[in-house]
């Protein structure tokens, strides 16, 4: 497919969601970095945040959880802040409204190689982050190259991922790159050999964080699109606890406290603003 949409079975979701998320909630995931259980610690579980998860559902989730591409993410956003009201959507039926009175995150863990003028789920995306109406995260993609670059070979050759494209630079969007495991300043990390980069372009940089995928954690799931949902889950956190806080303000606060010394050879073509740290982005008293 050109453009990755989804359509959804509830049933099949909230049967995997009720077996897998709701009956280990709270419990540290040998994926996740420790700083998640420090903010759970301290009262931080998502609380109060709505996640929209967009993505392929499709037929798989009726036969096979371990398959389906929407459910692992959608899995992943919910244990990450684990009381946020994570919804699932079909894109092809338009436009997902906002929820007032709540801060609104969208996870977009798909690649799109079409132009958006004729698509209004995704110019109403680009439209939330251009005005900071909700923070919007979008995976990197996995052709390891910058942001913005031609995919050089197989299916998508010579397209571009025009979602991200349009999305750099906006107040209040994310794009998230994978690394190999979760880094430290004693064991920093590396970018995963499938994942895209920032690139030299700053307006790109200035908007790109990284994350740990570790993919012997995870069943063998590998991609930038598992990395999303991480980032989506910090954002939830961190918006329950600077409760009145706005998109643009939640999208900084992970953007500014992002941590170099836990990468190898910290880049800015390569890592853009670091490694997401929740327990820099939840130290300050209030934000905005």
């Amino acid at each position: 497919m050109m453009i990755m949409k989804q359509t959804l079975s509830m049933t099949a979701l909230s049967l995997s969601m009720s077996m897998s998320v709701f009956a280990i909630a709270n419990a540290q995931q040998a994926w996740m970095s420790p700083e998640v259980g420090t903010a759970w610690s301290q009262g931080y579980l998502g609380q109060g945040v709505r996640i929209n998860m967009i993505d392929d559902f499709g037929s798989t989730c009726e036969r096979a959880f371990a398959r389906c591409h929407g459910a692992w993410t959608t899995w992943q956003a919910q244990l990450v802040a684990p009381r946020a009201s994570v919804v699932t959507h079909e894109a092809v039926t338009g436009v997902v409204g906002l929820v007032a009175s709540t801060l609104n995150v969208f996870n977009l863990s798909y690649s799109f190689y079409s132009s958006l003028t004729s698509f209004p789920t995704e110019l109403a995306l680009l439209g939330y982050a251009q005005s900071g109406s909700a923070v919007i995260v979008k995976s990197a993609g996995n052709s390891s190259i910058p942001v913005g670059a031609a995919v050089p070979s197989g299916e998508y050759r010579g397209r571009v991922d025009n979602l991200a494209v349009s999305l750099a630079g906006q107040p209040s969007a994310i794009l998230v790159g994978a690394l190999a495991k979760n880094g430290t300043p004693a064991n920093p990390a590396s970018m995963a050999s499938y994942s895209n980069v920032a690139g030299t372009s700053p307006v790109v940089q200035r908007n790109f964080l990284v994350v740990g995928v570790e993919s012997s954690a995870m069943g063998g799931l590998a991609g930038t699109s598992f990395a999303a949902p991480i980032v989506s889950g910090y954002a939830a956190i961190v918006g329950s606890k600077f409760t009145t806080a706005n998109a643009t303000a939640v999208a900084n606060q992970l953007l500014n406290t992002a941590r170099t010394d836990t990468v190898t050879g910290y880049n800015a073509a390569i890592y853009g603003r670091g490694e997401a740290s929740l327990t820099r982005a939840l130290a300050p008293a209030s934000i905005r």
